[in-house]
């Protein structure tokens, strides 16, 4: 058993490895990173609107997960190529997508590895892998608004855990929408003279929400236990 689970971590690394080459060969960190790239989506997005969220969900994905670029990233870039509403939409595909991916791996690919990891973390440790049978869905919705929690390691800690992949897949989008909306409706703000104010407006509504929670969250759920000590 031991030795299908090393078979696993080696052609799981010889996959991230691949990718790593070929994007030290081709440069597509360098191309996510180029502002002439934006002009060429913007563009595409006014030519082909699917092949341009398609191409921008594939860069998402590569970026989140194997490059492990921050997703506040993409979800500006959302906002400016798509808009507030659709790139709200597109963004949190993508990175739901990515992190669908990133628990399929842990979970069929790293257990050995990220459990250790994950368990480091004090706060993903309280939540993810104690015995008292809390909901999964309250758990989901618990980290993905307090911002204690690595995304990409809680992505691949949720695969080492007993939540149910479809689960973990749509409650992982639901609770991501608010914090995603945030950042493509201020980003649409400042690039829409028109709805300016109307934008930036809700972003700042939804900001209040999204932080007013998730410190209600951590203090309440979190980090209560050290308050105790």
């Amino acid at each position: 058993m031991k030795k299908v689970l090393n078979k696993k971590v080696v052609i799981f690394a010889g996959i991230v490895i691949l990718i790593l080459v070929l994007n030290h060969i081709y440069g597509w960190s360098y191309y996510l990173s180029n502002p002439q790239n934006l002009t060429f989506l913007e563009t595409l997005v006014k030519d082909n609107i699917w092949l341009a969220a398609g191409i921008y969900t594939v860069i998402t994905i590569v970026g989140c997960v194997v490059l492990a670029l921050p997703g506040v990233t993409f979800a500006i870039l959302a906002g400016v190529l798509f808009g507030p509403w659709l790139g709200t939409v597109c963004c949190s595909l993508a990175t739901t997508i990515g992190a669908g991916l990133a628990f399929l791996a842990g979970r069929f690919f790293l257990q050995d590895s990220i459990r250790p990891v994950a368990k480091k973390n004090k706060y993903l440790k309280k939540l993810l892998f104690d015995e008292t049978g809390k909901n999964e869905i309250f758990v989901l919705m618990i980290t993905r608004l307090v911002p204690l929690f690595p995304f990409n390691l809680q992505n691949f800690a949720y695969g080492i855990t007993d939540f149910s992949f479809g689960t973990y897949f749509l409650f992982s989008f639901l609770f991501m929408i608010p914090g995603t909306a945030m950042y493509t409706l201020g980003t649409a703000g400042l690039v829409d003279k028109e709805n300016r104010w109307l934008y930036i407006g809700m972003a700042a509504l939804l900001a209040i929400v999204v932080i007013g929670s998730g410190k209600f969250f951590q203090r309440k759920y979190v980090t209560s236990d050290e308050g105790e000590k």
